[in-house]
């Protein structure tokens, strides 16, 4: 009555044994779906971190090609703005351009004694001031075409790139800087202002 037969036995072994292997089984699968899912957030994690060094990359690149074009536009406002200094200070050009037109007018105006006052004023120290004047006035057209240059630069060469600030205030010192040394050289050398003395 309580005791079981062999194949009762031996059935409810085999049924036994199949449910450890689909226990063993589902474990398996189990162990594989998180494997693999390892594997994929390993996989999404490495794209990320590509995507990040290449949109860091792009960024360097970016910041590279706009470096020589900014360098260069403010090299270029440094220069005007030098170069508008030069011409109102004077430079050792034009020191060295009048004092050869003095040295010019006294030879002139020693080879004859019956050279008129006037002209002799004229030959030593009015051709000399009109030199000086003239190098200042290029220099400061130099200065003047340097600086718009530099503030026109944007429109023809990256429309969508702002201009830094500095380089538009350094551009704009030189342009104002040469404007007013131009004006200043032209009335010096058509003797509005600081003409010759009058020798009569």
């Amino acid at each position: 009555m309580g005791t079981k037969t062999v194949d009762e036995a031996g059935a409810e072994t085999g049924t036994e044994a199949k449910s450890d292997e689909a226990k063993v089984d589902t474990t398996k699968v189990e162990e594989t779906t998180e494997a693999t899912e390892a594997v994929t957030d390993a996989a999404a994690a490495a794209d990320e971190s590509e995507e990040a060094a290449g949109d860091e990359v792009d960024g360097l690149r970016e910041d590279t090609q706009e470096g020589p074009s900014g360098v260069g536009q403010g090299a270029g406002a440094v220069v005007s703005a030098g170069l508008g200094l030069v011409s109102l200070t004077g430079s050792w050009v034009a020191t060295v351009a009048a004092a050869r037109e003095t040295l010019v007018g006294q030879l002139g105006t020693s080879s004859s004694a019956s050279v008129a006052l006037a002209t002799q004023v004229k030959e030593v120290y009015g051709d000399a001031w009109a030199t000086t004047a003239l190098i200042g006035g290029l220099f400061a057209l130099a200065a003047l075409i340097v600086g718009v240059v530099v503030l026109a630069r944007p429109a023809f060469g990256a429309p969508g790139k702002p201009q830094p600030a500095w380089i538009k205030s350094v551009a704009w010192g030189g342009v104002a800087l040469g404007v007013i040394g131009l004006l200043l050289a032209v009335a010096k050398y058509t003797d509005i202002i600081l003409g010759l003395p009058s020798t009569s």
